[in-house]
């Protein structure tokens, strides 16, 4: 009689858990942070390692507790990127690999295992380490002035994540690159299409079929562009790629486009991200934004709370190579794992009132870079470029609020506010 009078209750709860992990293979959750931060609270407090067994994916196992996160990244012999390293549906796995069959497969340090990622990896090492960052840092301070400029030319109203936050990072990763200004704004538009691919606002079409052409389009354009490295080499990041040698051997040209596109996507669109989400966290926590023009000096802190409190890259998948467990659940060899970073970050056993906008908070051991050999590439040139930003507005702002409702892209792998419309003062 107990049993049954406790049935009802452990199939609720079990029904629950099972529409909580549902939640991290729905794009409008992710544009939903109330949902979709009950449901991960849920996950770690009930079920921390989870399978997932929705419509129209295969299933997976999501991993949501901090340093569950962290110990299947530090071990990248057990679990790999490849053959799964994004969440994405049967038609769009369907596409690729149909695309794949014809010579046409996105191959970035995403997708790659060692030892050849870590081969790939070096090849631009050099542009991101502490020395180019110093050499960097004066003209990423000058861009950033030159974005809050325009903030103060729009005449006190404008929309700041289309506006200017996409826009700054984009010009100083493009420059990096060496592309010319002329070609910023399509970078930027294939950039929303292939990261809103669930977001009908971006999205290039409704099928698996056009909504790849985003990535056919960037492989065109990288084409041209490491031919004409190779002709006219050049002292830019584009140039290093495509005259770059693997065992004697220049790179085939689904590796430099591959290597191109997550250098022009990925080096962008998040940092953009977490500027525009940064900005309301301050906004709606005015005594943070207080605390941070007083004292300066915690922009470094508040640069990582930022980071930590958008966590723009959603999740990277891992496959198990061998029986193993976490948590002490099994998880059988070929078997695939969603990390999810949001979920880690505001894990409450690592962060203390994971769910207050502390610009103060130290330590932060958030984990919106990843951890381990895929630890993001340009960690250092983001974090750089958000204190430059911030650096450069908060000392100008007379006023500053949100004015009208704050929208987020739809997206299950990378986004974060898409409008965010302000009303401001500057001086």
């Amino acid at each position: 009689m107990v049993c049954r009078a406790h049935t009802p209750a452990m199939a609720t709860a079990l029904s629950e858990i099972e529409e909580a992990g549902r939640v991290l293979a729905d794009p409008t959750a992710y544009a939903d942070e109330p949902r979709l931060h009950d449901a991960l609270t849920l996950l770690r407090r009930e079920q921390p390692v989870a399978r997932v067994v929705t419509d129209n994916y295969r299933p997976f196992w999501a991993v949501t507790k901090h340093d569950d996160i962290m110990d299947v990244e530090r071990d990248n012999t057990l679990w790999i990127n490849e053959p799964r390293p994004l969440l994405m549906n049967l038609e769009q796995e369907a596409e690729l690999d149909k695309q794949a069959a014809m010579g046409i497969e996105l191959k970035t340090l995403v997708h790659i295992d060692d030892p050849k990622h870590r081969v790939l990896r070096a090849i631009g090492a050099d542009w991101f380490r502490p020395k180019a960052m110093r050499d960097m840092k004066l003209r990423t301070d000058e861009l950033a002035t030159r974005y809050v400029n325009k903030l103060m030319e729009a005449g006190g109203t404008c929309d700041f994540a289309q506006d200017v936050a996409v826009h700054f990072p984009l010009y100083v990763i493009m420059s990096l690159l060496g592309i010319p200004e002329s070609d910023f704004d399509r970078m930027l538009k294939l950039t929303q299409e292939l990261f809103g691919g669930d977001d009908t606002e971006f999205q290039r079409g409704a099928t698996p079929e056009e909504q790849l052409l985003a990535l056919l389009d960037f492989f065109g354009y990288f084409s041209g562009l490491t031919a004409s490295r190779r002709e006219n080499p050049t002292d830019d990041l584009a140039s290093t790629i495509a005259n770059a040698k693997v065992d004697g051997e220049l790179l085939s040209d689904v590796d430099t486009a591959s290597y191109y596109t997550i250098i022009a996507t990925a080096g962008h669109d998040t940092t953009s991200a977490t500027i525009a989400g940064g900005l309301e966290a301050l906004l709606q926590h005015p005594d943070q934004l207080a605390r941070l023009r007083e004292n300066p000096d915690l922009m470094p802190l508040a640069v990582d709370e930022m980071i930590r409190w958008v966590t723009p890259v959603k999740e990277f998948m891992r496959t198990a190579t061998a029986d193993t467990e976490i948590r002490g659940v099994p998880i059988a060899e070929g078997d695939s794992v969603l990390l999810s970073y949001p979920s880690g970050n505001r894990d409450e056993d690592t962060f203390g009132n994971p769910f207050t906008f502390d610009v103060s908070r130290d330590p932060n051991k958030h984990l919106a870079f990843g951890f381990g050999v895929h630890f993001c590439l340009g960690a250092a040139l983001a974090r750089m470029e958000v204190n430059s930003f911030f650096s450069a507005l908060l000392p100008r702002l007379e006023s500053i609020e949100i004015d009208g409702d704050v929208e987020r892209m739809s997206t299950i792998f990378v986004g974060g506010i898409k409008h965010l419309p302000i009303r401001y003062s500057l001086r």
